[in-house]
Parts: C-alpha cells; structure tokens; sequence
C-alpha cells in the first residue's frame, strides 16, 4: 500500500498535529499467555493492511500510508491491574500518548493483569479505524487468545478513493466541478476566519454507565412498542438534558455517525475504515415536548430520511477536492465550538461472542476517545452480553464535568423513568 489519506482520514489524524486516539476494553476472566497474546497480535496486524503502514508526507506534503515489510509488531504495554476501575484511569492516559506512525505500527495494546482478572485496552489512531473496525480487532483478537490455531484471511487495501466509488462519480463532470467549487469557497472562507485554536484549561474526563439486562431489556422493547429506534430515544434525551443543563448555551442538534459499509460495498465489513459520513438531528421545537415518545418518533423519521439520503461515494470523491483546505478545516474545528450539542454513536449490539473455551468475558467498555477539537463532546453506545453500556468523552475547558454528569443524569432519567416500569408491565 502506498495512497494518501483520504481527507476523512486526514482530519482523524489531525495532520499528525494532536493525537485522536481511540480505547476499546474488554475485561476478562482467566489467565492469559503473553505468548497468545503476542501470536494473536501477529496475526492481526497480518490480515489488515493499515496496521502494517507507516505514515510518510508525500510530494503534495499530503500524509499517505505506506506499507512497511518490517514493521515492529503490535507492541503490549503490561501494567498490575489494582482495580475495576483502573481502566478507565489509563484510557485517560491513552488519549493523548501520541502514536509515532512514522515508525510505529498504528495500534497497541495495554493489558491491565492480575491473577484471576484481566483488562484488554486495544488504543488505536482513529486515522485507521471507526467503531466497526474496533470490533473486528476486538473479536479477532479474543477469538484468537481461545483458539491459536485460527487463521484469519488477509486483504487488500485500497489504493485510491477512485476503487471505492462507481464509474458514474468518477466520470461526472459536475461531480469535479462541484468538487472544484466547494473547495474553493472552503478554502477562502476559511483563509478569511483564519482561526487560531482555543487555549485549553483543565483535563480530558470519561464517564461511565451500564444498564443492567433488565433495564436495556426494558428499553429496547419500549422502543419497539413505540415504534421507535434506541438511537432516536438517545438522541432526543440527551438533547433535551443538555437544554435543560446549559440552557441558551444548547444549540438543538446531535451528530449521528452513519457506517459508510452500508453505502459503499468495497469496504468490507470486517476491514478497517475511518470515514463516517454524518447526520445532524434536532427537536422539532426547542424546550421538554409534550409528548416524549412522539418525539422520538419523529426524530426517528428524520434519521431514517437523512440517512436514505446520504451519498456517500460522491461525498468522499467530493473531499478529495478539499486536501489544500484541510489545515484551515482542522484550525477551525480546534477553535469553535460548533453548531451541535454532542455527537452520539451507537454501535448497537455487538459482533462479538460472549462465551470462550478459556476465559470469560465480564464486561466490553464502549468505545472512548479524546477529540482535540473545542467541541469534543462525545457518547459512545454499546451492547454487549444483553448489557447496554454508555461512555462520555469531553474536556472540562468545553463542558465542566459536573455539567456533564448532570446531563447524562437527566438523559437517563427521561429516558427510563416511568417508561422502565410500564415496560416491565408487559411481561
């Protein structure tokens, strides 16, 4: 492999400016080898392309991953594990321990071990892989660690975004011109904001809440006899909270993530990608509706309608226009807030097995990552063993902790409370 970045991929690189790293954790009951440990992370690292590249500027300046023959393997960070909690202490530290992908391979992972218990941090460049691509890791690797003898077939990379997408947007001739023209106005837009990044105070911070099977249970099919979706309900109690919390401050709106597989079928499911497109989602009207579920409801459709519309091959052949703006792009997005409350990304029920021959998994954390821009602010849903697990990412100098805390009390609070016992009801 030798391409550049995709414009996606460039701005969760950052331009190799701040570290966008992103921590997936599972924890572990067993005793593990670091021998399995370290076969199950050769055979990972030889199946996907990204994770045997380095990254090197090419001629444009422009960063490209190239495909080393001897790269150093997946390195293991192994710290004495000392509580339940601990992960969520070096997730923090994860964050900003900046990768140097001009030398090192774009993952490693940090196994919290003790006697009895293990937790698993596999910390990866968002540059090389989104939540899909984190749970392919996350189940090869503990397919791996309980059967050595497995072999996973490799794949190809791409070489350009021109394999990814059909004839008919190479071909266009609006499509380059569109191109051509939405560059060009971001370019000079953006070269007369010319924004510096703000200065930061204060610390990254993660919270964490699971649900318990009865209550997701509860939830789920709440949804279902609303006619509704989980991410809908997400969406609408978290923005509803966060107004309810910072007041004027709330802008309305929610970033949805969407899985780009869905569009483009070149990129298989299990391989590794980094570009998402989004949708942007708000309340009807601002202030606490009426009618909760209604809500809901219609949030839902707009979802559905946005990402039916969604055209993601010429959104990313669109992009590449963009490379000469991509600098300016990441100023701006390190030096405003915004025009959205929170991004929310809901990974639904995870593609991994809960039961193992040698071990047993406890817990697998959603998924965490530390943005560098103002607006970091972050929640990553995930189920796993019929348990639905929520992790929210930000920094105190955008959103003060106790404000957060109070915010995804309140979500959770609209989101359960009347709704968890009716739903028990109808049993």
């Amino acid at each position: 492999m030798n391409r550049q970045m995709i414009v996606g991929e460039r701005i969760m690189y950052a331009d190799g400016l701040a570290p966008v790293n992103c921590v997936f954790t599972a924890t572990l009951e067993g005793q593990l080898s670091e021998q399995r440990l370290q076969d199950a992370l050769v055979k990972i690292q030889n199946r996907h392309p990204l994770l045997r590249t380095n990254v090197a500027r090419n001629a444009a300046n422009v960063p490209s991953f190239v495909t080393n023959p001897a790269i150093a393997p997946i390195p293991i960070d192994m710290i004495e594990r000392t509580s339940d909690i601990q992960w969520e202490e070096i997730s923090l530290l994860e964050w900003p321990r900046q990768f140097d992908l001009m030398k090192e391979p774009a993952a490693r992972l940090v196994w919290l071990r003790s006697e009895k218990v293990s937790d698993l941090l596999l910390v990866c460049p968002h540059c090389v892989c989104d939540g899909s691509g984190f749970v392919t890791l996350m189940r090869e690797l503990l397919l791996l660690l309980d059967n050595p003898e497995m072999e996973l077939e490799p794949y190809e990379g791409f070489q350009s975004v021109d394999s990814l997408v059909p004839s008919s947007i190479r071909d266009s001739r609006m499509i380059h011109w569109k191109g051509k023209l939405f560059s060009g106005l971001a370019k000079g837009l953006f070269t007369i904001l010319n924004p510096k990044p703000a200065p930061r105070e204060g610390n990254y911070y993660l919270l964490t809440h699971t649900l318990d099977k009865e209550t997701t249970n509860a939830l789920v099919r709440k949804c279902k006899a609303e006619k509704t979706t989980v991410q809908a309900a997400l969406c609408t109690a978290s923005l509803i909270a966060h107004q309810s919390v910072r007041g004027k401050e709330s802008k309305n709106k929610v970033i949805s993530p969407v899985d780009i597989r869905r569009y483009l079928p070149a990129i298989g499911r299990d391989h590794l990608f980094a570009f998402a497109p989004i949708v942007e989602l708000s309340l009807s009207q601002k202030g606490v509706p009426n009618d909760f579920w209604q809500e809901v409801r219609t949030m839902k459709q707009a979802l559905v309608e946005k990402a039916e519309n969604v055209n993601a091959a010429e959104m990313m052949f669109i992009t590449e226009y963009f490379h000469s703006s991509t600098g300016a792009l990441l100023r701006h997005m390190r030096s405003t807030k915004g025009s959205h409350d929170i991004t929310i990304s809901n990974m639904g029920v995870l593609d991994i097995p809960v039961s193992y021959n040698n071990f047993h998994v406890r817990a697998i954390h959603s998924p965490s990552v530390g943005f560098p821009w103002r607006n970091p602010n972050t929640l990553v849903v995930s189920t796993f063993a019929g348990r639905m697990d929520l992790t929210f990412c930000s920094h105190e100098s955008f959103l003060p902790m106790i404000d957060a805390e109070k915010i995804c009390r309140e979500a959770m609070w609209v989101l359960l409370e009347g709704n968890y016992a009716a739903a028990l009801h109808q049993e």
